[in-house]
């Protein structure tokens, strides 16, 4: 069986952090415990994870790191990194940053930027670039998690910090159904955030990956899936990453329990198997664990 290292493990429990988003999903409306996401990652190949923040409540933030960082520390559990929450355009992200140095299981730093409040282009803000110039000081990395059809300023971003290490969550956000050709640009969803066509997000992918600081995490995707789908569903976006990304800058994430409102991570994990399945065993075991063994430093 591959060894997997899931770079993408969410978990939350309301009872200590606010999160306003899961208001609006309500399958999602509950504490997901490590006790669960260990039940649903049983037998699946998964060794070893690395936390993904959860865009909680600004007051909360901290208290997150400080709960994840237990569960680092524990020898029973599986997590051995995180990547936090922070902006790096507010004032005060060097200070976030100092006050959080000690702790060496942050691998890196997100800031969710499809979120309704953040404008286009926030990110190429000169604050903004200044604190991710700061993450690469710092050897940390940051995660992108920005709208497809604005793919372009994640290029333009990424070329502005070479000496910082950037990971692309979930395949650049592209909706699968676009991108295998069975749904139209802008009739998926009256959400605006996973509009965009299938030629806007594979010139933005290949431009990404032209960029050597750039990773591409295979994630987020399944997600969206719908009844009946396949691993046909989602192969033409995973194998359009990983030719703009090449073998050796991509990594699997499992993005549990988000990818429940498609697949179980189970399901998810299988269908991903399904397409490299062809691929030589090295390319499988990169994509699986090598790669993100390199990234995250573990």
């Amino acid at each position: 069986m591959l060894d997997i290292i899931d770079t993408h493990q969410h978990l939350w429990n309301l009872d200590r952090l606010k999160l306003p988003w899961v208001k609006g999903v309500p399958t999602l409306n509950r504490s997901f415990e490590i006790s669960n996401y260990l039940k649903a990652a049983e037998n699946s190949g998964v060794t070893r994870t690395i936390y993904m923040e959860v865009d909680t409540h600004p007051d909360d933030k901290q208290k997150e790191i400080d709960d994840m960082t237990l569960y680092c520390q524990a020898d029973s559990n599986e997590m051995l990194g995180m990547v936090v929450s922070a902006d790096p355009g507010k004032p005060g992200f060097a200070k976030f940053l100092d006050a959080n140095s000690y702790n060496t299981f942050i691998k890196g730093v997100r800031q969710v930027l499809h979120n309704p409040e953040q404008a286009p282009k926030s990110c190429l803000t000169p604050e903004f670039v200044q604190g991710l110039r700061a993450l690469g000081k710092r050897n940390l990395l940051f995660d992108i998690c920005i709208r497809p059809a604005e793919l372009h300023d994640a290029v333009e971003l990424c070329r502005q910090v070479p000496e910082t290490t950037f990971v692309l969550d979930h395949c650049g956000n592209a909706d699968p159904y676009i991108i295998n050709g069975q749904r139209k640009i802008g009739s998926s969803s009256s959400d605006s955030t996973f509009v965009h066509s299938k030629e806007s997000w594979q010139n933005g992918i290949f431009k990404l990956g032209e960029l050597k600081n750039v990773y591409c995490k295979i994630s987020g995707i399944v997600a969206r899936a719908e009844t009946d789908w396949n691993a046909e569903t989602l192969a033409p976006t995973v194998n359009t990453c990983l030719e703009a990304f090449g073998e050796n800058r991509v990594v699997f994430g499992g993005d549990w329990p988000v990818c429940t409102l498609g697949a179980s991570l189970s399901q998810w994990i299988a269908a991903l198997k399904e397409i490299v399945s062809t691929r030589p065993t090295v390319v499988q075991e990169k994509l699986f664990s090598i790669n993100a063994e390199r990234l995250y430093q573990l």
